[in-house]
């Protein structure tokens, strides 16, 4: 069922380069920035931090950016460990 509260934009204040400044996306981007960042071992902060500094356009946008690359990377493994373990064919979702 989609939830639509994840769409809701959220604040968060983070410090970069000794600076704090406030960042707003959707409540789904946080929620797989604070995943991705724990599979890193890296804070939420410290992962934002080295973000910024490989980014070339706003910061909000090199954060979805990374969440969507990621996701998009994991569904794509998903995809291929399912051709190469099966006939191709996706088991049915229960």
């Amino acid at each position: 069922m989609l939830n639509l509260d994840e769409a809701r934009l959220e604040k968060h204040s983070v410090t970069i380069a000794g600076h704090r400044t406030s960042i707003s996306l959707e409540r789904a981007f946080w929620r797989h920035l604070r995943s991705l960042a724990a599979d890193r071992g890296l804070s939420v902060n410290e992962l934002i931090r080295r973000l910024d500094e490989a980014r070339t356009g706003s910061l909000s946008g090199a954060l979805r950016s990374f969440v969507l690359q990621e996701l998009e990377a994991a569904v794509t493994d998903r995809h291929d460990t399912i051709k190469n373990t099966t006939d191709g064919h996706e088991p049915p979702i229960v």
